[in-house]
C-alpha cells in the first residue's frame, strides 16, 4: 500500500513538472538585476572612474576622475559595496582618464592619469594606505584622452599607453622599474584617438594596443614586436564615432575581441578576432544615446563576458547579455546620474558577482549598480537549481530532470555544489524532488528548508 501510494505521489510530481515546464513570466530566471543606483559625490564633472584595492584591505576603492575640479577623488570602501566620503589628491588642469596599477613594484596600486589640458600623464604613488603622494608628471602627445597601465616590453613592470586626441598618435612611455618613465614615444594610430586598450590580440604572450579613433570611425591595432615597440596601425571601421574601446574574449575561442561604443550611431561595434589579431567586420548593436564607454564582463554568472555601456545622452547604462558566442542579446538600461561618462565593473560588495560603477559628469557624483544577479557557480542554496533566489516551478522541472530523466546535472562541471541535491546526501532523488514541491508549492520557507551550508 505504501508503494502504491509512493507511485502515485511520484506520478503526480512528474505531472505537475511537466505543466509548470511551459513558460512563464511568472517563472523564468532574470538574465540581469542590479539594484538602483546609489550616488557618492565625487569633484566636479567625473569623467573616468576605476575600480581597485587602494588601500589594501581585500575589497575594491574607487577613483574619479574629475575634469572640471581639476582632482582625483578616492572613494574607499566599506567592505560591503557602500563608500566613505571621497577625498581629493591633486588640483590640476584637465584630468580625464584614471588607471590604477602598480606602477612602482611595492604590492600596491598607483595612479596614472591622463591630463588633456596640459599634454600630460601624472603619476600619484600610493603610500600604502590609499593616500597619494604628490603629483610627478610626464610628457606626452596633445590632448591626452586615455591611459592604460601594462607590462609592453615583457620587463614584468607596468608601462604606460596613451592616446592623444589631437596628435593622431599613442605615446608610450616604459617604466624603469620604480614607478618613473622614460620619454614618451609615439606611434601614429588613426584620425582624433580617443581610447587606447593593450592586451594580447594576435596570441603571441605580448599586450598590443588597440585604439578607438573618435574622427575616422575606426579602430586601430598596433601589434607589439615583442620589446614594447609596435608595428604600424593597422585600421577596422566601427561605428559613427567610436570614444571608447575593450578588449575581452567575447565568443569563448581565448583570444581578444574587440567592443566599442560609437557615440555619433549610438552603438557598440563587436568585432571578433580571427585568431591572430586580425578582426572580423563589426556588427552592431543598439544601445542608449551617445554611448561613451564600454566595459566587458561576466555580468549575469555564466562565464561570458557581457557589455555595459555608459550613455551620456539617455542618462543610464546599457547592459547587453552575452549569449554565449559573442553575438548579444537587446540592451536593458539601467538608470544612472546625469551625463555618464564612464563605467567599470567590479565586485564592489564582496559576493563574488561584478557590480557596476559609473562617473557622471553632469551630476558631479559616482552612480553604484550592486548586482543582485547570483552566479551560478557560487549559489549556495542547494534546491535552487536557477539561482536565482526563488524557489518555484521551474526549480521543480529542474531537479525531475536530474532525478528521473538522466538530465545532465544543471551546476557546472567545477561548481562545488550539486544545486538540486536538495537534501545534500550526494544525490538527486524522489526525496530531493519532495523536498523541492513542498517548497514550490506548498509554502515551506527555503531558508530553513535546505538553504544550509553542504560540504563541498
Amino acid at each position: 500500500m505504501r508503494g502504491f501510494r509512493a507511485s502515485r505521489l511520484l506520478a503526480a510530481m512528474i505531472a505537475v513538472a511537466v505543466v509548470c515546464a511551459i513558460p512563464s513570466a511568472t517563472v523564468e530566471a532574470q538574465d540581469f538585476c542590479f539594484n538602483a543606483a546609489v550616488h557618492y559625490a565625487a569633484g566636479a564633472g567625473p569623467y573616468s572612474v576605476f575600480a581597485a584595492d587602494l588601500d589594501r584591505d581585500g575589497d575594491a576603492d574607487l577613483a574619479v576622475a574629475n575634469l572640471n575640479s581639476g582632482d582625483i577623488s578616492v572613494l574607499k570602501n566599506k567592505r560591503d559595496g557602500t563608500f566613505a566620503a571621497a577625498v581629493s589628491y591633486l588640483a590640476f588642469d584637465g584630468p580625464v582618464s584614471v588607471f590604477a596599477a602598480d606602477l612602482d613594484g611595492d604590492n600596491d596600486a598607483d595612479l596614472a592619469v591622463a591630463r588633456a589640458a596640459n599634454h600630460t600623464v601624472t603619476v600619484l604613488k600610493n603610500n600604502g594606505d590609499g593616500t597619494f603622494a604628490g603629483p610627478v608628471n610626464y610628457a606626452v602627445g596633445y590632448y591626452p584622452y586615455s591611459v592604460f597601465a601594462a607590462d609592453l616590453d615583457g620587463d614584468n613592470d607596468a608601462d604606460l599607453a596613451v592616446a592623444n586626441l589631437n596628435s593622431d598618435g599613442v605615446s608610450v612611455l616604459k617604466n624603469n622599474g620604480n614607478g618613473t618613465f622614460a620619454a614618451a614615444v609615439n606611434y601614429a594610430a588613426g584620425d582624433g584617438p580617443r581610447s587606447v586598450f593593450a592586451a594580447d590580440l594576435d596570441g603571441d604572450g605580448d599586450a598590443d594596443l588597440a585604439v578607438a579613433n573618435l574622427n575616422s570611425d575606426d579602430v586601430s591595432v598596433l601589434k607589439n614586436n615583442g620589446n614594447g615597440t609596435f608595428a604600424a596601425a593597422v585600421n577596422y571601421a566601427a561605428g559613427d564615432g567610436p570614444r571608447s574601446v575593450f578588449a575581452a574574449d567575447l565568443d569563448g575561442d581565448n583570444d581578444a575581441d574587440l567592443a566599442v561604443a560609437n557615440l555619433g550611431s549610438n552603438s557598440v561595434s563587436v568585432l571578433k578576432n580571427n585568431g591572430a589579431g586580425t578582426f572580423e567586420a563589426a556588427v552592431n548593436y543598439t544601445t542608449g544615446d551617445v554611448p561613451v564607454s564600454v566595459f566587458a564582463a561576466d555580468l549575469d554568472g555564466d562565464n561570458d563576458a557581457d557589455l555595459a555601456v555608459a550613455n551620456y545622452g539617455s542618462n543610464n547604462v546599457s547592459v547587453l547579455k552575452n549569449s554565449g558566442d559573442g553575438t548579444f542579446a537587446a540592451a536593458v538600461s539601467y538608470a544612472a546620474g546625469d551625463v555618464p561618462w564612464s563605467v567599470f565593473a567590479a565586485d564592489l560588495d564582496g559576493d563574488n558577482d561584478a557590480d557596476l560603477a559609473v562617473a557622471n559628469a553632469g551630476s558631479d557624483n559616482v552612480s553604484v549598480l550592486i548586482n543582485c544577479v547570483a552566479p551560478p557557480c557560487l549559489c549556495l542554496c542547494h534546491g535552487d537549481p536557477q539561482c536565482d533566489s526563488v524557489c518555484n516551478a521551474q526549480d521543480v522541472v529542474k531537479t525531475v530532470d536530474v532525478a528521473f530523466r538522466a538530465a545532465t546535472p544543471t551546476s557546472d562541471p567545477d561548481c562545488p555544489r550539486q544545486r538540486t541535491d536538495v537534501n545534500c546526501d550526494g544525490f538527486t532523488t524522489v526525496v530531493d524532488v519532495v523536498k523541492m514541491v513542498n517548497v514550490a508549492f506548498r509554502g515551506a520557507k527555503p531558508a530553513t528548508e535546505f538553504c544550509n551550508p553542504c560540504a563541498p
